[in-house]
């Protein structure tokens, strides 16, 4: 017998729990609208709406304003553009680069040849500095005769550099 009283007992209470979250839920559920999105615009759509506001009219008056491709006039082909005096034409890769080489060789590999314009150069140079600094040791008047040889004209790695700041 007591054993059914806790059982009632116990259903009344789920019961009344049941019915106080009820209760509750319902009283602090706001109705809460989704906000709206917009539909995406396309950018035609916007184009569309700027002639309207320009112009004043509605959209059916540009719709049947419209000319058809034989009453509009034609556009001229930039592809086909005859290039005027001094502009160059150039279709392909190999006419791009005859167009803009500057028609002197370029030396590939100055390297190669920078020992014997060295040689060269000290030959030429070193008796004028012996002559302009009597005082001095050999090895202080080659390291003066090598700083004028990194910009000496006659140094090739500058040669490559002197034909492109020329012009």
């Amino acid at each position: 017998v007591e054993k059914e009283k806790k059982r009632v007992e116990q259903l009344e209470r789920k019961k009344e729990t049941q019915r106080l979250l009820e209760e509750e839920g319902s009283s602090t559920k706001p109705k809460i609208s989704k906000p709206v999105m917009p539909a995406k615009i396309t950018r035609a759509q916007i184009e569309e709406t700027i002639k309207k506001d320009n112009m004043g009219q509605s959209t059916e008056e540009v719709k049947g304003k419209q000319m058809s491709h034989l009453e509009m006039p034609l556009e001229e082909n930039i592809n086909r553009i005859v290039p005027e005096e001094g502009q160059v034409d150039a279709r392909t890769i190999e006419d791009a680069i005859a167009a803009l080489s500057t028609g002197q060789s370029v030396d590939h590999h100055p390297e190669r040849r920078l020992r014997a314009a060295f040689a060269a150069f000290e030959e030429v140079t070193l008796p004028r500095l012996k002559k302009e600094n009597p005082n001095m040791r050999l090895s202080q008047l080659k390291q003066m005769l090598k700083k004028e040889w990194m910009k000496s004209p006659e140094n090739p790695l500058n040669q490559l550099h002197g034909a492109y700041n020329t012009k």
